[in-house]
């Protein structure tokens, strides 16, 4: 693209509307209206480059219409994401698709298949987030580059046309021995914090430049904001997991990538005496925190470190290198291990007894002398389904159920029976033989939440740029004070990208006492003319 020409002598990139340097306007004829001096007239890309597909791209997304659809689309799938419960919020013993359905029906199951029920960890609202990072970040770029240049660029002295399309103008007819005035002003000026600059007899005042920069500062924080909800996504930056754990067992802990184990030795339940009310005065787990040793093959058992022992309360949880281990829950008496014994229906002759763990049930036990018991099918939360069918609700056996197939040397094919707590039914209603319950072992069970942040301080900075920049753009004003000679002829205007009120009342407490004309903003003038017009 060809450069721009300005009759001053500076050359302006391609598009420019104002000329960089004097301010006069270029590559269009003049009009009446006011300047606009949003971007100082100046280039930007997506308005002039339009031709090839990365154009096309650019000015999608340097486009604001489309960033304020983009966030309104996040915000439409974030209230729906609060409908219903999100995944972790709901029981951990179940299954989520059976939840969501048998809990709210059609739209639950709509609801489940769509993703909203994890909804930040879906792939489609990464990509929405992802494009409103990219949206802000082109927006940002499309307009602090030729701003930054237009506002190093700009020249002292401001062509007439310039001077005159200002909202805040002033012209005053003196004489000869006008420095002094000039002077005055000038001084008052620099007083006021403003940054003085002499070009000719012309001069500009300028101060709080740095306020032009706060809405990108404001984008920069977003962005970072952004990428750290985004890096949330990434495996071992960001965990929020609940593990359960019972007494005596050991557990790899969530997002540690099998790095730490957790032993729970004992949970302890502490109870305020009858006459108080019998209420909760304390839960704990005293746990044993370990560290894997070396690598670990699969099918291997892991080579671990004791690190340290600790009692885990509500909030006083278990720190150590980047996580946490808050005790949040628990469940006493949990079905763990059941015991049964093979006998003979008629004459109660035991054959031997079985223990199953009911967390990880064999699915044979061989008794000796060709006495032996298959585990067919197992339900830990057995229920009858719509079918009529038996199914579980979840694998935590509340409610365990089992399809035996009991072989001996009178029936080496196995006589099958489906026991249950206080229920057996056996297939053909004649079976010799009959799993007799005999002892049920049951252990308390902690519920830990696992949490891991490594995102925080990205979030935190972002949040405090983001501040910096609001903070930044809201309390402080660009203000920009030119004044020119013109013959016998003093002009002087005034832009403020804020409160202009303000800027005119700091000029004009000057100008009362130089004689020369205070600012009046034409825009009033030009109402006023339009009213007078239509009368």
């Amino acid at each position: 693209m060809e450069r721009v020409n300005c009759e001053c002598g500076h050359v302006n990139p391609y598009g420019t509307i104002l000329c960089e340097s004097c301010g006069k306007q270029v590559g269009k004829e003049l009009s009446e209206k006011s300047v606009d001096l949003r971007y100082e007239g100046s280039a930007r890309r997506s308005q002039t480059y339009k031709r090839t597909p990365l154009d096309r791209i650019w000015n999608l997304f340097s486009s604001v219409k489309v960033g304020v659809g983009i966030i309104a689309l996040i915000l439409i799938a974030s209230m729906i994401g609060t409908i219903f419960p999100q995944q972790m919020y709901i029981p951990q013993n179940v299954v989520p698709e059976d939840f969501y359905r048998d809990r709210y029906g059609l739209l639950g199951q709509i609801y489940v298949q769509l993703g909203f029920n994890r909804l930040y960890e879906s792939w489609w609202y990464f990509l929405l987030l992802a494009a409103l990072g990219i949206s802000l970040v082109i927006a940002s770029l499309d307009r602090v580059v030729p701003l930054y240049f237009a506002l190093k660029n700009q020249g002292v002295t401001r062509h007439e046309s310039f001077i005159r399309r200002q909202r805040l103008f002033s012209e005053t007819k003196v004489k000869k021995n006008s420095d002094k005035q000039i002077d005055f002003v000038i001084s008052k000026l620099r007083n006021k914090r403003y940054r003085i600059r002499e070009e000719n007899g012309n001069f500009l005042a300028e101060k709080n430049r740095f306020s032009r920069w706060g809405p990108y500062v404001n984008h920069a924080g977003l962005v970072i904001f952004l990428i750290g909800g985004m890096l949330r996504f990434i495996p071992g930056m960001y965990v929020d997991e609940t593990l359960w754990i019972r007494d005596g067992e050991t557990s790899a802990i969530p997002g540690t990538n099998g790095n730490y184990y957790l032993g729970s030795d004992k949970f302890i339940l502490e109870t305020y005496p009858e006459d108080q009310g019998n209420g909760v005065k304390n839960y704990q787990t005293n746990v044993t925190l370990y560290e894997r040793k070396g690598e670990i093959l699969v099918g291997d058992t892991p080579e671990l470190v004791k690190v340290k022992d600790e009692h885990v309360r509500v909030n006083h949880p278990l720190r150590h290198d980047s996580f946490a281990l808050y005790q949040v829950s628990y469940k006493l008496n949990e079905l763990n291990k059941m015991t049964f014994s093979l006998v003979d229906k008629k004459t109660e002759k035991s054959f031997g007894q079985i223990e199953i763990d009911l967390f990880n049930p064999e699915k044979s036990y061989d008794l000796g002398n060709e006495y032996k018991i298959e585990i067919l099918e197992y339900f830990p939360d057995f229920y009858f389904n719509g079918q009529g069918q038996p199914a579980t609700r979840s694998q935590v056996p509340d409610n365990p159920a089992f399809v035996f197939n009991m072989i001996s040397p009178e029936h080496p094919d196995g006589e099958k029976s489906f026991v249950a707590i206080r229920n057996t039914i056996e297939s053909r209603g004649n079976n010799q033989l009959q799993m007799k319950f005999e002892n049920v072992e049951m252990k308390n069970v902690s519920a830990l939440t696992v949490r891991k942040d490594n995102t925080l301080w990205i979030l935190g900075l972002g949040g405090a740029i983001f501040m910096i920049g609001v903070i930044q753009g809201m309390y402080w004003n660009h203000r920009r004070i030119w004044i020119r000679r013109s013959g016998d002829a003093v002009f002087i205007a005034g832009h403020a990208n804020k409160n202009v009120y303000g800027l005119q009342n700091e000029v004009n407490s000057i100008l009362k006492e130089t004689g020369l004309q205070e600012l009046t903003d034409q825009t009033n003038r030009k109402s006023e003319n339009k009213m007078e017009g239509g009368e």
